[in-house]
């Protein structure tokens, strides 16, 4: 499986996402199986936040990493309103007894806030110098809040992409890329599944035999530097998800896809769900 550093740890490029998990109690035991099935098929990479569920999708995470953390690297995220020098030790200790774990690998602000950056690195640093946390990053930030950022400890960005939301092609990716900045790719098969009945997607998957998700899952990683962090609970998903590594799309499929969703020519605004 295809992998890069994120964290100061080996990852596969993709990930298990959580965005709307343990927001129903009766699919709770369905979508822990699904964690620990994609851990099993070595997606040991998985993605959650102190907002989703309120705190419910970490509380099924830490279902999911009982008695295999140590072969999880596990991302959490932290409120804006929550990123101040009290409020970031705080949030974090919430997500690790929800985790029920000692430490995060990864923590992320989840988006800009009211709080000035310097604060929140500040704390940030101070729960990494105490072991809560091996590493920290942003999300839904672009080219000009990380130049503000200006700071080489930020381990990884978190943003929205797929092939009809690519904005960030236009400099947020090259800028990243050229820093040795990882990006975190989230929705990268689109949200409530419109995405997958366009018929541009639809040839390219009939051409490789595949899914719609599976074309643009491959179509997302085709970057490097990138990690793709899709949410899955059925497992048959979980398994196609896993195929789309092995997809490598032709010229004929990138043209295509291009022609339905053309390539960014100037600067766009970072879109954010």
């Amino acid at each position: 499986m295809r992998t890069l550093k994120l964290a100061g740890k080996s990852v596969p490029v993709l990930g298990q996402g959580t965005w709307h998990m343990g927001e129903k109690s009766h699919r709770r035991s369905e979508e822990i199986a699904a964690l620990c099935l994609g851990i099993d098929l070595g997606l040991t990479l998985i993605d959650t936040a102190e907002m989703y569920a309120d705190g419910g999708a970490e509380e099924v995470v830490a279902q999911a990493i009982r008695g295999q953390r140590d072969r999880v690297c596990l991302v959490s995220k932290v409120y804006p309103f929550n990123a101040s020098t009290q409020g970031v030790p705080r949030a974090c200790e919430a997500s690790l007894r929800r985790l029920g774990t000692d430490y995060i690998d990864l923590y992320l602000l989840h988006w800009r806030g009211q709080y000035p950056l310097e604060e929140t690195v500040e704390a940030f640093e101070h729960l990494r110098e105490q072991g809560k946390i091996g590493a920290w990053g942003v999300s839904n930030f672009d080219v000009p809040d990380l130049v503000e950022l200006h700071d080489s400890r930020c381990a990884a960005n978190q943003v929205l992409y797929n092939p009809s939301q690519r904005g960030i092609e236009f400099d947020l990716l090259p800028w990243s890329a050229e820093r040795q900045l990882p990006t975190m790719a989230y929705c990268p098969i689109g949200q409530g599944g419109d995405l997958l009945w366009h018929p541009a997607l639809q040839t390219v998957a009939r051409r490789h035999n595949a899914s719609p998700a599976q074309i643009s899952l491959a179509w997302v990683l085709r970057q490097q530097q990138l990690v793709a962090i899709p949410k899955a609970v059925e497992p048959g998903h979980i398994r196609e998800n896993l195929a789309a590594l092995d997809l490598r799309l032709s010229d004929q499929d990138l043209l295509d896809i291009d022609r339905a969703w053309q390539p960014p020519t100037r600067k766009m605004p970072l879109e954010m769900v």
